[in-house]
């Protein structure tokens, strides 16, 4: 369980509240504060998976957490920006579409997991969490990144909405790649 790649995903999980409490102090301090924090999660994302593969330090505990420290991660500051009114209107359909397939392929992951199947992270879907990633801590940042580069708002929101159009390409495909797996399961 104390291998680097595990200790690294629990840092991300670690990192939350810190990252809550320097976004919940609403100041332009605080966004930055919050920015930095989640991007020293996000990137223990890629961290602890390169660990695992490089030190051979894969495990079923790791394996399990890594999705759920990513959902901890993602679902926090999407609800907290939605708390703020970054993500309000139609933007809300992006965050929405975006957290129902990460619950719905982690019921999945589960149930096929009981069937000693397993559904393994394809290409385009580290593409959409990278994708992903930037655009939120694009709107963590919120109008400082605006003043910054101007326009980075209207970018990320248009980012997240690809994100949330490579969530449904991709829940699909594993949908379907589960469903294959059931029907040998069931049949």
């Amino acid at each position: 369980m104390f291998r680097l790649a595990n200790l690294l995903t629990l840092s991300r999980i670690l990192l939350v509240p810190a990252f809550v409490m320097a976004y919940a102090v609403h100041t332009e301090g605080g966004r930055l504060v919050a920015f930095v924090v989640f991007c020293i999660a996000g990137a223990s994302d890629a961290l602890d998976g390169f660990a695992a593969r490089k030190l051979q330090q894969s495990s079923d505990f790791g394996r399990m957490l890594d999705p759920i420290a990513d959902k901890i991660l993602v679902a926090t500051a999407l609800m907290l920006l939605v708390a703020d009114d970054e993500l309000g209107g139609y933007r809300l359909i992006a965050a929405l579409i975006i957290l129902a397939r990460e619950f719905l392929v982690s019921g999945l992951r589960e149930f096929l997991a009981n069937a000693a199947v397993s559904l393994p992270v394809s290409r385009i879907a580290k593409f959409k969490t990278t994708i992903q990633m930037i655009a939120i801590g694009a709107m963590i940042l919120g109008p400082i990144a605006d003043r910054v580069v101007p326009g980075a708002l209207a970018v990320a929101y248009a980012a997240l909405w690809i994100a949330a159009g490579l969530t449904v390409w991709t829940g699909w495909v594993y949908f379907r790649a589960g469903l294959r797996h059931l029907r040998v399961v069931d049949g």
